[in-house]
Protein backbone atom coordinates (compact mmCIF):
# COMPACT_ATOMS: atom_id res chain seq x y z
CA UNK A 1 0.00 0.00 0.00
CA UNK A 2 1.28 3.46 -0.94
CA UNK A 3 1.16 5.47 2.31
CA UNK A 4 1.27 9.26 2.58
CA UNK A 5 3.84 9.93 5.32
CA UNK A 6 3.65 12.36 8.20
CA UNK A 7 5.76 15.42 7.43
CA UNK A 8 5.02 18.04 10.09
CA UNK A 9 7.91 18.56 12.53
CA UNK A 10 7.65 17.93 16.29
CA UNK A 11 5.49 20.46 18.09
CA UNK A 12 2.57 20.51 15.70
CA UNK A 13 0.92 17.51 17.34
CA UNK A 14 2.09 14.55 19.47
CA UNK A 15 4.10 11.87 17.71
CA UNK A 16 3.17 8.88 19.90
CA UNK A 17 -0.11 6.99 20.21
CA UNK A 18 -0.22 7.34 23.98
CA UNK A 19 0.34 11.08 23.94
CA UNK A 20 -2.19 11.66 21.15
CA UNK A 21 -4.85 9.75 23.07
CA UNK A 22 -4.15 11.61 26.33
CA UNK A 23 -4.30 15.02 24.66
CA UNK A 24 -7.57 14.20 22.90
CA UNK A 25 -9.10 13.02 26.17
CA UNK A 26 -8.11 16.35 27.72
CA UNK A 27 -9.62 18.25 24.77
CA UNK A 28 -12.93 16.44 25.28
CA UNK A 29 -13.33 17.09 29.02
CA UNK A 30 -16.07 19.70 28.54
CA UNK A 31 -17.54 18.13 25.40
CA UNK A 32 -21.28 18.64 24.86
CA UNK A 33 -23.27 16.51 22.41
CA UNK A 34 -25.32 18.17 19.68
CA UNK A 35 -28.55 16.37 18.81
CA UNK A 36 -28.28 16.94 15.06
CA UNK A 37 -26.75 15.00 12.19
CA UNK A 38 -23.45 16.63 11.20
CA UNK A 39 -21.96 15.84 7.81
CA UNK A 40 -19.76 18.90 7.40
CA UNK A 41 -17.77 21.46 9.35
CA UNK A 42 -14.93 23.97 9.41
CA UNK A 43 -11.85 23.51 11.58
CA UNK A 44 -8.65 25.48 12.27
CA UNK A 45 -5.27 24.00 11.44
CA UNK A 46 -2.67 25.50 13.77
CA UNK A 47 -0.62 23.34 16.12
CA UNK A 48 -2.66 21.42 18.66
CA UNK A 49 -1.50 23.67 21.50
CA UNK A 50 -3.25 26.61 19.87
CA UNK A 51 -6.31 25.31 18.02
CA UNK A 52 -6.34 21.54 18.42
CA UNK A 53 -9.19 21.53 20.94
CA UNK A 54 -11.51 23.28 18.47
CA UNK A 55 -10.69 20.96 15.58
CA UNK A 56 -11.00 17.94 17.85
CA UNK A 57 -14.49 18.86 19.00
CA UNK A 58 -15.76 19.63 15.52
CA UNK A 59 -14.57 16.28 14.19
CA UNK A 60 -16.00 14.43 17.20
CA UNK A 61 -19.47 15.73 16.27
CA UNK A 62 -19.54 14.09 12.83
CA UNK A 63 -22.17 11.42 12.25
CA UNK A 64 -20.81 8.10 13.60
CA UNK A 65 -22.10 6.19 10.55
CA UNK A 66 -19.93 8.10 8.08
CA UNK A 67 -17.80 5.89 5.83
CA UNK A 68 -15.48 8.51 4.32
CA UNK A 69 -14.20 11.84 5.61
CA UNK A 70 -12.72 14.32 3.14
CA UNK A 71 -10.46 17.01 4.59
CA UNK A 72 -10.18 20.00 2.28
CA UNK A 73 -7.39 22.42 3.11
CA UNK A 74 -5.85 25.29 1.25
CA UNK A 75 -2.78 27.55 1.26
CA UNK A 76 -3.38 28.06 -2.46
CA UNK A 77 -3.79 31.23 -4.49
CA UNK A 78 -7.09 31.97 -6.27
CA UNK A 79 -5.62 31.04 -9.64
CA UNK A 80 -4.82 27.49 -8.59
CA UNK A 81 -7.08 24.45 -8.94
CA UNK A 82 -7.78 21.43 -6.70
CA UNK A 83 -4.97 19.31 -5.30
CA UNK A 84 -5.57 15.78 -4.03
CA UNK A 85 -3.51 13.12 -2.31
CA UNK A 86 -3.47 10.01 -4.50
CA UNK A 87 -2.02 7.64 -1.87
CA UNK A 88 -3.90 4.55 -0.70
CA UNK A 89 -3.40 5.39 2.96
CA UNK A 90 -2.32 8.09 5.41
CA UNK A 91 0.09 7.67 8.30
CA UNK A 92 -0.96 8.83 11.78
CA UNK A 93 0.45 8.12 15.27
CA UNK A 94 -2.63 5.93 15.84
CA UNK A 95 -2.13 3.84 12.73
CA UNK A 96 -2.97 3.97 9.05
CA UNK A 97 -6.11 5.59 7.67
CA UNK A 98 -7.22 4.00 4.41
CA UNK A 99 -7.74 6.30 1.44
CA UNK A 100 -11.00 6.14 -0.51
CA UNK A 101 -9.52 5.64 -3.94
CA UNK A 102 -12.89 4.67 -5.39
CA UNK A 103 -14.49 7.97 -4.38
CA UNK A 104 -11.41 9.87 -5.52
CA UNK A 105 -11.83 8.32 -8.97
CA UNK A 106 -15.47 9.36 -9.11
CA UNK A 107 -14.58 12.95 -8.23
CA UNK A 108 -11.79 12.96 -10.78
CA UNK A 109 -14.22 12.00 -13.53
CA UNK A 110 -16.12 15.24 -12.95
CA UNK A 111 -13.29 17.73 -12.43
CA UNK A 112 -9.55 18.05 -12.92
CA UNK A 113 -7.44 17.12 -9.91
CA UNK A 114 -3.71 17.69 -9.57
CA UNK A 115 -1.72 15.32 -7.38
CA UNK A 116 -0.67 17.01 -4.14
CA UNK A 117 3.04 16.30 -3.81
CA UNK A 118 3.72 18.87 -1.10
CA UNK A 119 3.87 18.88 2.67
CA UNK A 120 0.97 20.85 4.12
CA UNK A 121 -0.43 21.24 7.62
CA UNK A 122 -4.04 21.96 6.67
CA UNK A 123 -4.91 18.29 6.14
CA UNK A 124 -2.31 16.36 8.13
CA UNK A 125 -3.04 18.12 11.43
CA UNK A 126 -6.62 16.74 11.37
CA UNK A 127 -5.84 13.08 10.65
CA UNK A 128 -5.08 11.86 14.21
CA UNK A 129 -8.46 13.22 15.35
CA UNK A 130 -10.18 11.32 12.56
CA UNK A 131 -8.34 8.09 13.37
CA UNK A 132 -9.22 8.42 17.07
CA UNK A 133 -12.95 9.01 16.62
CA UNK A 134 -13.44 6.98 13.41
CA UNK A 135 -10.79 4.24 13.41
CA UNK A 136 -12.24 2.38 10.42
CA UNK A 137 -13.25 5.32 8.25
CA UNK A 138 -11.71 6.04 4.85
CA UNK A 139 -10.27 9.48 4.13
CA UNK A 140 -9.29 11.78 1.29
CA UNK A 141 -6.96 14.73 1.65
CA UNK A 142 -7.57 17.59 -0.78
CA UNK A 143 -6.80 21.29 -1.09
CA UNK A 144 -8.98 23.82 -2.91
CA UNK A 145 -8.11 27.27 -4.18
CA UNK A 146 -10.11 30.19 -2.70
CA UNK A 147 -12.34 30.59 -5.75
CA UNK A 148 -15.59 29.30 -7.25
CA UNK A 149 -13.82 26.00 -7.91
CA UNK A 150 -14.06 25.24 -4.18
CA UNK A 151 -17.84 25.57 -4.35
CA UNK A 152 -17.89 23.30 -7.40
CA UNK A 153 -15.83 20.72 -5.53
CA UNK A 154 -18.36 20.57 -2.70
CA UNK A 155 -21.16 19.85 -5.15
CA UNK A 156 -19.13 17.23 -7.03
CA UNK A 157 -18.26 15.43 -3.77
CA UNK A 158 -21.92 15.31 -2.79
CA UNK A 159 -23.01 13.88 -6.13
CA UNK A 160 -20.16 11.33 -6.21
CA UNK A 161 -21.07 10.15 -2.70
CA UNK A 162 -24.73 9.74 -3.65
CA UNK A 163 -23.82 7.84 -6.81
CA UNK A 164 -21.69 5.41 -4.81
CA UNK A 165 -24.19 5.17 -1.96
CA UNK A 166 -21.68 6.38 0.63
CA UNK A 167 -22.11 8.51 3.73
CA UNK A 168 -19.44 11.15 3.35
CA UNK A 169 -18.40 14.07 5.54
CA UNK A 170 -16.39 17.10 4.42
CA UNK A 171 -14.18 19.09 6.77
CA UNK A 172 -12.91 22.47 5.56
CA UNK A 173 -9.60 23.47 7.13
CA UNK A 174 -8.75 27.16 7.52
CA UNK A 175 -7.35 29.57 10.06
CA UNK A 176 -8.68 33.12 10.19
CA UNK A 177 -7.00 36.55 10.33
CA UNK A 178 -3.21 36.43 10.57
CA UNK A 179 -2.51 39.73 12.31
CA UNK A 180 0.70 41.53 13.23
CA UNK A 181 4.21 42.16 11.97
CA UNK A 182 4.92 38.46 11.51
CA UNK A 183 2.27 38.44 8.79
CA UNK A 184 2.70 41.95 7.38
CA UNK A 185 -0.87 42.91 8.28
CA UNK A 186 -1.64 45.34 11.10
CA UNK A 187 -4.22 47.95 9.97
CA UNK A 188 -5.27 48.65 13.57
CA UNK A 189 -1.84 48.88 15.14
CA UNK A 190 -1.12 46.58 18.06
CA UNK A 191 -2.40 45.73 21.51
CA UNK A 192 -5.85 45.04 22.94
CA UNK A 193 -7.61 47.26 20.42
CA UNK A 194 -6.20 45.30 17.50
CA UNK A 195 -7.25 42.02 19.11
CA UNK A 196 -10.76 43.36 19.67
CA UNK A 197 -11.02 44.49 16.05
CA UNK A 198 -9.96 41.10 14.74
CA UNK A 199 -12.43 39.29 16.99
CA UNK A 200 -15.48 41.52 16.61
CA UNK A 201 -15.07 42.73 13.04
CA UNK A 202 -12.58 41.04 10.73
CA UNK A 203 -12.96 37.43 11.83
CA UNK A 204 -16.64 37.94 12.60
CA UNK A 205 -17.42 39.00 9.03
CA UNK A 206 -15.91 35.82 7.62
CA UNK A 207 -17.50 33.62 10.30
CA UNK A 208 -20.92 35.20 9.70
CA UNK A 209 -20.58 34.49 5.97
CA UNK A 210 -19.78 30.85 6.74
CA UNK A 211 -22.72 30.56 9.15
CA UNK A 212 -25.04 31.99 6.49
CA UNK A 213 -23.47 29.65 3.91
CA UNK A 214 -22.68 32.64 1.71
CA UNK A 215 -19.75 31.37 -0.36
CA UNK A 216 -19.36 34.55 -2.39
CA UNK A 217 -19.12 36.75 0.71
CA UNK A 218 -16.74 34.33 2.40
CA UNK A 219 -14.39 34.35 -0.58
CA UNK A 220 -14.52 38.12 -1.04
CA UNK A 221 -14.00 38.76 2.68
CA UNK A 222 -11.04 36.43 2.82
CA UNK A 223 -9.46 38.14 -0.18
CA UNK A 224 -10.25 41.76 0.70
CA UNK A 225 -9.94 41.61 4.49
CA UNK A 226 -7.29 38.87 4.77
CA UNK A 227 -9.65 37.11 7.18
CA UNK A 228 -8.92 33.49 6.20
CA UNK A 229 -5.78 31.81 4.92
CA UNK A 230 -7.50 28.82 3.27
CA UNK A 231 -10.98 30.00 2.39
CA UNK A 232 -11.29 27.36 -0.34
CA UNK A 233 -11.51 24.63 2.28
CA UNK A 234 -14.26 26.46 4.16
CA UNK A 235 -16.24 27.18 0.99
CA UNK A 236 -16.03 23.55 -0.12
CA UNK A 237 -17.36 22.41 3.25
CA UNK A 238 -20.31 24.81 3.18
CA UNK A 239 -21.06 23.98 -0.47
CA UNK A 240 -21.16 20.28 0.35
CA UNK A 241 -23.35 20.99 3.38
CA UNK A 242 -25.78 22.98 1.26
CA UNK A 243 -25.96 20.19 -1.31
CA UNK A 244 -26.70 17.78 1.53
CA UNK A 245 -29.64 19.87 2.71
CA UNK A 246 -27.96 22.18 5.18
CA UNK A 247 -29.36 25.68 5.64
CA UNK A 248 -27.06 27.36 8.15
CA UNK A 249 -24.01 26.74 10.28
CA UNK A 250 -23.51 26.59 14.05
CA UNK A 251 -20.52 28.28 15.66
CA UNK A 252 -19.10 25.74 18.07
CA UNK A 253 -16.15 27.76 19.36
CA UNK A 254 -13.97 30.75 18.52
CA UNK A 255 -10.69 32.03 19.94
CA UNK A 256 -7.34 33.45 18.87
CA UNK A 257 -3.77 32.48 19.57
CA UNK A 258 -3.66 35.66 21.70
CA UNK A 259 -5.99 33.88 24.14
CA UNK A 260 -3.45 31.06 24.45
CA UNK A 261 -0.23 33.06 24.24
CA UNK A 262 -0.54 36.87 24.01
CA UNK A 263 1.65 38.30 21.30
CA UNK A 264 1.79 41.25 18.92
CA UNK A 265 1.22 38.74 16.11
CA UNK A 266 -1.72 36.36 16.43
CA UNK A 267 -4.20 34.21 14.47
CA UNK A 268 -7.95 33.56 14.73
CA UNK A 269 -9.57 30.11 14.93
CA UNK A 270 -13.19 29.01 14.52
CA UNK A 271 -15.01 25.69 14.71
CA UNK A 272 -18.26 25.53 12.71
CA UNK A 273 -20.75 22.69 12.30
CA UNK A 274 -23.25 22.23 9.45
CA UNK A 275 -26.30 20.19 10.48
CA UNK A 276 -28.24 18.26 7.87
CA UNK A 277 -31.72 19.77 8.13
CA UNK A 278 -33.54 18.18 5.18
CA UNK A 279 -33.64 14.83 3.39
Amino acid sequence: MNIRPRTLPPGWYPSSQDRVERVIIDFMVDHTDIEQTIYSGIVPHAGWGFSGSIACRVISHLDPDISTIIVVGGHLSPGKTVLAAFEEGYSTPLGILKGDIELLGAIQKEMDLTEDLYSDNTVEIQLPFIKYFFPDVHVLGMRAAPSAIAEDLGKVICEAARTQGKKVAVIGSTDLTHYGSNYGYAPKGSGAGAVEWVKTQNDKKFIDACLAMDSELALSSAQKDKSACSAGGAVCAMSFAHAMGGEKGLLLEYKTSWDVQPSESFVGYAGILYPKTSS
